[in-house]
């Protein structure tokens, strides 16, 4: 008779799960020789628990589908608790597997005792504590789909003594993803089309809940001459073949997209649970349509909430609305969009003479001679802000981050899974130095699964981002240098080719170099530290800030850091 870790494996397979992330542990023994017995689902052996759980993300962010992760107990499982962070804020299906204490201990405060049920609630759509082999397999069947259905984390807690334990029903359910199609009521859909109609400039404020449903939004777009601004997690979904399209807005957007939803009479927001108050237009009668009720209006006073897919409410909405014959907000808006753009475009340029690289030079070149269809992954700070502005989408292009969760060191780590499930197309993860000093050791995940992923290294010696936000408060930079080695270096010493460039003429060739290689592969670029990613709109706040920031600098003795600033960014200030 089969045991419930043989059964579970035995439900996995019948999904369609072929790869679980994780580290063995005792506690987990049961489930992975049930693995190694079956043979058909491939243990993706990472070095920290954490990067398991963003892989798995990873994983569920690129296929669409279910991806599985498992942790021992106490600590290792406890490890998993940012990457599931991660996953349930993106909303992406993962299923996490927590190793328990033997069932006879729970409670005694027994080594390595946690109680996992508890600590991974909020992280979780669903979790449950198996004290009985009798609960399964109907928990895991209702774990897989609250993961699935609802788009987030489930996690069963179970001990390592029920792993084992024969089970009383040895079936393998196939869960299958449902796929309604929903949409407002009639009135609704009128009352939105009224007040559109009566607008004279309306703006489409675009998320990642537009996925699937480009060609709609374009169509919404060119009915309603209205520009389309894009979130961070919208741009890889509507960014490409859209003559709309004015970039981003936020705090690592640019003028354009800020100022199309300004000029606006009225917002409509499609899937976006964008969250910044401060860059929503006050004076705008603003519709928001999410396929989740409760996120209406939560980000911003609504004039008309309504409950749908993106895609079906577009198809609805439609033909009852009147063709716009003026265009003059779209046309200024898009106009505006390419002297931004062309500004932009400038500063991704060589630096002059021996001064440490631009990375919007380094994100250029990473986006031409990146494939069609790569996936690219960039960690939270500097590396979003360039990836953000540089890099292009394609249809089949691919933007993963931690763009909801915030989390350090998720660009090497979200490149392992998103190259495990896809192992035929490039992954190129823009790190930076701090993040991928973290979990530095995951390169070593790379070579152990020959993973060919491309890591391309930010080198600013700093926390950039933090330092940003510093000067803009006005601190004085404090804590954030980062005595850095050379990349490069250990990276081949843990068998991965690459190369560490510091001046901007032997950039082009090393860019080309690392995303032709055959294998795994780093580029360890060093970039300017005083290099500024500003937002659309300075506030005056900000200004005080800096100013606030200089005079406590030359306070400080540390005045040649303001030389330095004013030298790096001479060309975006005047």
């Amino acid at each position: 008779m089969a045991n419930v870790a043989e059964n579970i494996v035995k439900t996995l397979h019948a999904n369609g799960i072929d790869r679980v992330y994780g580290i063995p542990g005792d506690s987990l023994n049961g489930f992975t020789d049930a693995l190694r017995k079956d043979g058909t689902i491939r243990w993706v052996h990472v070095r920290h628990e954490e990067a398991a759980a963003f892989a798995a993300a990873a994983d569920a962010a690129t296929t669409g589908e279910l991806a599985v992760v498992a942790g021992s107990c106490g600590p290792g499982n406890l490890h998993l608790i940012n990457g599931l962070f991660d996953a349930n804020r993106s909303r992406v299906p993962v299923l996490a597997i927590a190793a328990q204490i033997p069932t006879t201990e729970i409670g005694t405060g027994y080594f390595q005792e946690t109680h996992p049920q508890e600590l991974f609630r909020e992280c979780s759509v669903y979790v449950e504590y198996v004290a009985d082999p009798q609960q399964m397999p109907r928990l895991l069947e209702i774990a897989m789909r609250a993961a699935i259905e609802q788009r987030g984390v489930a996690v069963l807690v179970i001990p390592g003594d029920v792993a084992l334990a024969e089970i009383a029903d040895d079936r393998a359910v196939v869960i299958e993803r449902a796929r309604p199609v929903i949409i407002p009521s009639g009135a609704e859909l009128e009352k939105a089309a009224t007040l559109l109609n009566a607008a004279k400039k309306v703006t489409i404020l675009a998320g990642a809940g537009v996925e699937g449903a480009h060609d709609e939004v374009i169509a919404l777009a060119d009915k309603l001459a209205a520009p389309i601004v894009h979130a961070l997690r919208g741009k890889e979904f509507i960014e490409y073949d859209n003559p709309f399209d004015v970039g981003m807005t936020g705090l690592l957007g640019f003028a354009s997209g800020y100022r199309a939803m300004e000029a606006a009479d009225a917002l409509l927001v499609l899937g976006s649970d964008f969250p910044y108050e401060q860059f929503y237009p006050d004076h705008a009668t603003t519709i928001q349509v999410d396929i989740r009720g409760a996120q209406l209006g939560k980000r911003h006073p609504l004039d008309l909430g309504l409950v749908g897919d993106v895609r079906g409410t577009a198809e609805a909405l439609l033909p009852r609305l009147a063709t716009r014959d003026d265009r003059g907000h779209l046309d200024d808006a898009t106009a505006h969009y390419r002297k931004t753009r062309k500004k932009l475009d400038e500063l991704a340029v060589p630096a002059k003479g021996k001064r440490p690289i631009h990375p919007q030079y380094l994100a250029r070149l990473v986006n031409e001679y990146a494939a069609d269809d790569a996936i690219f992954t960039a960690d939270v700070g500097s590396p979003t802000v360039w990836a953000a502005r540089y890099l292009s989408m394609t249809e089949d292009r691919r933007l993963i981050g931690s763009f909801t969760h915030g989390s350090m060191a998720n660009a090497l780590l979200h490149g392992i899974g998103a190259q495990v499930a896809h192992p035929d197309r490039q992954v190129v993860a823009l790190a930076g130095d701090g993040g991928l000093s973290m979990m530095l050791g995951e390169l070593l995940t790379l070579t152990q699964n020959k993973l060919p992923v491309k890591t391309i290294v930010v080198n600013n010696s700093s926390l950039n981002f933090v330092e940003l936000e510093m000067k803009a408060a006005g601190f004085v930079t404090y804590g954030t240098g980062l005595e850095n080695p050379s990349f490069a270096a250990i990276a081949e010493a843990m068998g991965i080719f690459a190369r560490r460039v510091e001046r901007s003429e032997d950039l082009p060739d090393a860019v080309r170099e690392v995303l032709d290689h055959d294998g795994p592969a780093l580029l360890d670029v060093v970039t300017e530290r005083q290099e500024l990613s500003m937002p659309p709109a300075i506030e005056a706040a900000q200004v005080k800030g800096f100013a606030l920031y200089a005079i406590r600098t030359v306070m400080s003795g540390r005045g040649d850091e303001l030389l330095d600033l004013a030298k790096a960014n001479w060309r975006q200030l005047f």
